[in-house]
């Protein structure tokens, strides 16, 4: 039995708001893959506040239709697709689908867009090996930590040179 018309526009709606959450999508062959490799999928996105679904190219391109950010999907749009979409870390997002492909060998991105501009399997590999939000925001703690323990060590450092320099001429003054 078809959807309904009343069916299918719902189905439109739901893609219409998990597309405005989303920062970037990914368009994934899942020809091949079986009901559990497809809920694995979902539970290692899940950990990136991101979602995969499936659903019609007719109805995808219905969804995306006027919409200037994501128009550029439509090309992608082929064969049995997957719509991966990251709304957290972007990275995270990604790292996760291209482990899991790389454990099955059974998945291919067909492409990517982020920001309405289409990527390559390269920018997609690129975003893949930037570091996670916690890795670089521990890395500017870090680094403003470094700064701060100099500052602190400099400041230290005006008293006590001047504590060694009264004292020296003091010693110096009486020889």
């Amino acid at each position: 039995m078809g959807r309904t018309l009343e069916n299918k526009q719902q189905i439109v709606g739901e893609l219409k708001e998990l597309l405005a959450d989303a920062e970037l999508a990914l368009v994934l062959d899942f020809k091949g893959l079986s009901i559990k490799e497809m809920s694995d999928l979902r539970d290692r996105l899940r950990a990136s506040d991101s979602v995969c679904k499936v659903t019609k190219n007719t109805l995808m391109r219905r969804a995306i239709d006027g919409d200037s950010n994501w128009a550029s999907l439509d090309s992608l749009l082929t064969g049995t697709n997957a719509l991966v979409l990251v709304k957290g870390d972007v990275g995270a997002g990604v790292k996760a689908v291209q482990t899991f492909q790389k454990e099955l060998k059974k998945s291919e991105t067909k492409g990517g867009l982020f920001e309405g501009k289409l990527l390559s399997q390269d920018e997609i590999k690129a975003i893949a090996d930037l570091p996670s939000k916690e890795q670089l925001m521990a890395q500017i703690a870090g680094a403003i930590n470094a700064v701060a323990t100099k500052v602190a060590v400099g400041i230290n450092e005006v008293p006590s040179g001047m504590a060694r320099a009264l004292k020296q001429h003091a010693e110096g003054g009486e020889g």
